[in-house]
């Protein structure tokens, strides 16, 4: 078996010799985010400070790496070789990636980070926080091929209508969105109640002291101490925000399209009608 790396709570077992953190195990029901890449090493990043670095290290989540290029073909272990039909860059092999998958496993769902994918919503967050976790394809060069996404049913999720290096920096931002919504990760639950789409609506403003600061004053209605007042302030602008800053959510908003009750649906209306970005010709996030 392949090694694979693994962040989150230790458990105390007999050894002949230290272990590193990395090669620990992983914590046993606790949701779980495996994540296929050729750079292991930029994991946890930036999943390791804060709220989530907290709740990985309290064993709330895992964290499991598996390094593509262990997978490789050949002395030089290359995953990957020329597009088929030609073309610029190179192409992730199918076999290469279908070991990594076979060795993360089938049991989570199998979701590839990339332009051409539906677009991340909080919904969607929502949909996989309330899961045993995921597995995350991260992808380098022109992509991965067609046949092992389609063979293995694999998701394909978009952070945005750009490109970057690599399926990284989008793996970590799709695991931050997810796993603070697991329960106890956010101290104040009640704040992710009040947080952008939490209702399909954008956040209304926010302040703190001092009351005042370059002349510019907290509304005199939050400082009224009248909580239905405030509460009815803050519904307004975060109104108003939505329907100047976000057109679609706002049509889906005074459409009822996005009833969190019935589908979870918060954001991203317009794309999950089948609006989908068209696929980018560079690399894959």
């Amino acid at each position: 078996m392949i090694p694979t790396k693994s962040h989150g709570r230790l458990s105390a077992q007999a050894s002949t010799k230290p272990r590193e953190l990395m090669a620990e195990p992983q914590v046993k029901g606790a949701w779980t985010a495996n994540v296929i890449t050729l750079f292991p090493e930029a994991f946890p990043g930036v999943l390791g400070l804060s709220l989530t670095g907290r709740a990985l290290a309290e064993g709330l989540w895992n964290l499991r790496t598996i390094p593509l290029r262990d997978f490789g073909i050949g002395k030089h272990r290359n995953v990957d070789d020329t597009p088929a039909g030609g073309g610029a860059g190179m192409v992730i092999r199918p076999d290469v990636m279908d070991a990594a998958i076979r060795e993360a496993g089938t049991a989570l769902p199998l979701i590839y980070l990339s332009p051409r994918g539906r677009p991340l919503t909080q919904g969607r967050a929502h949909r996989l926080a309330e899961g045993p976790g995921l597995t995350l394809i991260c992808g380098r060069f022109e992509g991965v091929d067609q046949r092992v996404l389609d063979a293995r049913g694999i998701e394909e999720i978009s952070i945005g209508d750009y490109v970057l290096t690599g399926g990284e920096l989008a793996a970590q931002v799709l695991i931050d969105a997810t796993v603070r919504l697991i329960p106890r990760v956010v101290g104040n639950q009640a704040s992710l109640a009040e947080e952008s789409f939490s209702e399909g609506l954008l956040e209304h403003p926010q302040y703190t002291r001092p009351a005042e600061w370059e002349g510019r004053r907290i509304p005199d209605v939050i400082m009224s101490g009248n909580h239905a007042a405030i509460a009815a302030w803050r519904r307004e602008e975060a109104e108003r925000l939505t329907k100047e800053r976000r057109p679609d959510l706002w049509r889906a908003y005074r459409e009822g399209a996005m009833d969190p009750a019935k589908d979870r649906q918060l954001s991203g209306a317009s794309h999950q009608a089948g609006n989908e970005p068209a696929q980018d010709k560079d690399e894959q996030r």
